[in-house]
């Protein structure tokens, strides 16, 4: 007998996405409690890291959210030579859809599912909720700035025919200030690129779904949300319903890079806790945030330069140049990937942690005056929410995009500027530092994050605009 009403909610595979997804059945949890969250789980065709600890912790704390372990698929050798982990990506959803419909057809028996919420990669999963009549969504986990720009790039691609790598001028998005071509998510550079192709169908496909959850609130993009809102995005179809249910603050306990010690995590904490008021500088750059060793110099010459207070996260370089294809290095040697006597000379003001922190507390800290991100919307909403300044160093997918989004538009962030190749020089992360640290500019900065901060909590307060958008999804859920 069927007693229940249930959520399905399928992530693509990798701890990012996976911890996204669950924040999402935490929050619809918290305030409407009758329904059951279940979350399909996608063997992941990488090596992210183990997230055994991770679905340990979810399971012991949220009783109400389960796990459907969905079985491994056969990849295909296509993908595996693709420059992007988002062709991976798109393959293995691709053949995971058989998995999914079984998935839904077991969990039919025992409860009622009201609804299908599915990530961005995992697209195809639109025609099997489709064939068994359940109302599927997108959560959308970067901000609007990102969304607008994917609904709105099948415009652009019929537009020219050329690669986006190979041109050197900006383009029209509604919401969003001009957005050069190089700043554009790296799976849609290249035509000739497998994942060119999925990212488009998944840009063409968006608006097939009842309805796309944005991990962000109407305060923080009021201008893409109008665009969105009034169908500039989408010039010929109707655009779905866009609902901010945001900032959604990830607690990533278990989340470690994969497992080892967390010991360091605790000693920077407690670091973090005998430094001055707004004094240190957080440098953390996610999990894919690999740089050369050449580039870990840089930045530490940069700092030691600059005379700030600074907690820096620092991994390995990566080993080859589909690094994607492991995303746990092995733990860095801090005395050879760092210049000689670095460590004793900044020790008085100065922390290195190898691997991982746990950002969210890091921000949290009183200690914390400014971060240098790489401006991952994860990233960039814990900053918010803690009102904490930022330096965009952007490295890979959405980041750049959300760059101009922060710098231009919302002026929330400095940028840091790269030269040829992408590299910062030592002298450009002194100035940069110092700049948000110090500078007049970075006080003004500083004072509009804290204002946003308090935009952000309001929202999720009762009767914030994310709680009144989260309700209304919860009325459609609960009437069928």
């Amino acid at each position: 007998m069927k007693d229940s009403l249930s959520l399905v909610l399928y992530p693509s595979p990798g701890i990012g996405h996976l911890v996204s997804m669950v924040e999402l059945g935490r929050v619809i949890l918290k305030h409407y409690p009758s329904f059951s969250i279940i979350i399909l789980i996608t063997p992941p065709p990488f090596n992210p890291g183990s997230t055994t600890a991770y679905l340990t912790h979810v399971s012991s704390t949220t009783p109400s959210i389960t796990f459907h372990n969905l079985p491994a698929v056969q990849i295909s050798t296509d993908s595996m030579s693709s420059a992007h982990h988002e062709a991976l990506l798109f393959d293995v959803v691709l053949r995971n859809n058989q998995n999914v419909e079984k998935a839904l057809l077991s969990i039919s028996q025992t409860s009622t599912i009201r609804a299908l919420i599915i990530d961005m990669f995992c697209t195809p999963a639109l025609d099997v909720g489709a064939s068994l009549d359940i109302p599927t969504y997108y959560f959308f986990t970067s901000g609007s700035v990102c969304l607008a720009f994917f609904l709105y790039f099948p415009t652009i691609h019929s537009n020219t025919t050329k690669s986006f790598k190979d041109l050197d001028n900006h383009f029209h998005v509604p919401g969003i200030p001009p957005v050069h071509a190089q700043d554009f998510p790296k799976p849609t550079r290249d035509r000739a690129d497998k994942a060119y192709g999925g990212l488009l169908d998944v840009c063409s496909r968006l608006p097939e779904s009842k309805g796309i959850i944005v991990n962000t609130f109407e305060a923080l993009e009021p201008v893409i949300l109008k665009a969105l809102s009034d169908g500039q995005c989408i010039p010929n179809r109707p655009t779905p319903p866009i609902y901010c249910i945001g900032p959604l603050i990830t607690d990533r306990k278990g989340t470690n890079g994969g497992g080892g010690d967390t010991s360091g995590n605790i000693d920077c904490l407690t670091w973090l806790d005998s430094q001055p008021s707004r004094s240190v500088v957080f440098l953390c750059f996610g999990s894919l945030g690999l740089f050369s060793e050449a580039q870990l110099k840089e930045i530490a010459i940069g700092l030691e330069k600059s005379g700030q207070r600074f907690l820096w996260v620092v991994r390995n370089p990566p080993m080859e140049a589909k690094s994607w294809r492991n995303l746990v290095p092995a733990e860095p040697d801090l005395d050879v990937l760092l210049p000689e006597g670095f460590l004793d000379r900044t020790k008085d003001r100065g922390l290195v942690v190898k691997q991982w922190a746990s950002q969210v507390e890091v921000l949290s800290r009183e200690s914390v005056g400014g971060f240098v991100s790489h401006c991952g919307w994860n990233s960039v909403l814990e900053a918010i929410y803690a009102g904490v300044p930022m330096v965009a160093w952007p490295l890979y997918a959405e980041q750049r995009l959300n760059r101009v989004f922060l710098v231009e538009q919302m002026k929330l962030a400095l940028p840091i500027d790269e030269s040829e190749g992408g590299f910062v020089s030592a002298a450009e992360v002194e100035n940069r530092i110092n700049e948000l640290m110090v500078s007049e500019e970075g006080k003004e900065l500083r004072e509009k994050t804290l204002a946003m901060r308090d935009a952000a909590k309001a929202a999720i307060a009762e009767g914030g605009s994310s709680r009144v958008a989260l309700g209304r999804l919860a009325e459609l859920w609960s009437q069928g």
